[in-house]
């Protein structure tokens, strides 16, 4: 290589943002903003989850998606994760090339681009599955992989009127497995769901009905002989409801003749937003359950300009940040300061993100503000955060870097 391709070479890789660069503390020898994960709460989570799920009889295949980070599907599955859930075909890919055996596409898979990624996976040994929901999508898959001399495991989806895919009813379901039976190619390996597009002024109510008739169509297809796997699966699960799918799937004994299969995927590193709010819900509704899970993903940015009374401008923006909800400023630091010195945000609103500045209203009397000032700031929907970083820090409580996480989007 010359000269100049290795210095080009080494310009690429030293480009990510938030990562070390005179330094491994956040508060002085990291590149501003950055996103960082707190050790200790991962731990937790990690373990929490895995242990509510064991509790209830029930497998883990955290949903990938919202990390795409192989350091943390490791740290998953040696928690004991059964697999990982994934959206998209290259997602299972990455998941694949580093490790993870067991995938499950929690979507249908089309698009002949697509079923040839798959096809290499289970011609390479991962054990697959995908949902389908359509006659034209099973008639598809049918064809691609009986060409390939190979067999896919599928899931039949159930959805709800008006949600996302998914068949409509029972009898679609039955229609739809009896045609899988038709398709050498494909077995049906059982049933898939997912409750977050059930909606309505009695939310829980209706939840646990979508979760019963989730049952009782796996149990449906069961005994009328339509599944044509030794273990079939039945799964469902976002990181709203699962207590409620939970114990659905716990009450209804699926074990005995099912593996019932959780997906949430943002309780690895939980919010300060909508997941918060959601696992007060389920403390709510389970006085058995303890602490619950802890928010460990924080973006770190400096105050930049102090333009005029009352306002700072931190550079954070929307390519760093998820803003469904806007960010929520948590603590603040000086340049160089030690980690337990915290300074007040009390009293300051974000009022506005833009692509890479955050306006900050401040009270009066906040007259300690300084231009370089360290903000730690909680967002709501981890997905939307993780997706804006190609490296993410792993800090302890002290705000030092033990190691810089890759992610895989």
């Amino acid at each position: 290589m010359s000269e100049s391709a290795t210095a080009t070479a080494a310009v690429r890789e030293a480009g990510q943002k938030g990562t070390p660069e005179a330094g491994r503390s956040l508060l002085s020898g990291v590149s501003l903003p950055a996103a960082a994960i707190f050790a200790p709460a991962l731990e937790h989570n990690l373990a929490w989850m895995q242990r509510f799920a064991e509790a209830h009889g029930a497998h883990l295949a955290p949903h990938g998606k919202t990390t795409m980070t192989p350091e943390l599907f490791r740290r998953q599955c040696e928690a004991g994760a059964w697999g990982i859930t994934l959206a998209t075909a290259p997602q299972c890919r990455a998941a694949f090339a580093h490790g993870v055996e067991r995938l499950l596409l929690a979507n249908q898979l089309v698009g002949e681009a697509n079923m040839v990624i798959v096809a290499g996976l289970i011609e390479a040994g991962a054990d697959f599955y995908c949902v389908v929901d359509s006659e034209a999508n099973a008639q598809a898959l049918g064809r691609f992989f009986a060409a390939r001399k190979l067999r896919l495991k599928v899931l039949i989806e159930l959805g709800v009127e008006g949600g996302r895919t998914g068949c409509r009813n029972q009898a679609q379901v039955i229609a739809l497995a009896q045609l899988i039976g038709a398709e050498s190619a494909l077995q049906l390996a059982g049933m898939e769901g997912y409750e977050g597009v059930v909606h309505g002024d009695d939310p829980v109510t209706a939840i646990r009905a979508y979760a019963g008739l989730l049952v009782e169509t796996a149990q449906r297809l069961h005994a009328d002989g339509l599944i044509e796997v030794d273990e079939p699966i039945v799964t469902a699960s976002g990181s709203a409801w699962y207590d409620l799918v939970a114990e659905a799937f716990d009450a209804a004994q699926l074990r005995e003749r099912f593996t019932p299969v959780l997906r949430p995927g943002c309780y690895v590193v939980h919010d300060h937003g909508i997941y918060r709010e959601a696992q007060r819900g389920v403390l709510a509704r389970r006085a058995d359950l303890h602490e619950g899970l802890l928010p460990a993903l924080e973006v770190f940015a400096q105050v930049q300009s102090l333009p005029e009374p009352g306002l700072a401008i931190v550079a954070l923006g929307k390519r760093d940040i998820g803003f469904d909800q806007l960010p929520e400023p948590l603590r603040r630091y000086r340049e160089g300061g030690d980690a337990s010195d915290t300074l007040t945000v009390e009293g300051w609103t974000l009022t506005k993100l833009m692509d890479q500045h955050a306006f900050i209203r401040l009270p009066e009397g906040a007259d300690d503000v300084q231009v370089g000032d360290i903000v730690a700031f909680g967002a709501s929907h981890p997905c939307l955060t993780f997706d804006k970083w190609r490296r993410v820090c792993l800090v302890d409580d002290g705000l030092n870097v033990s190691e810089v996480l890759e992610t895989a989007f």
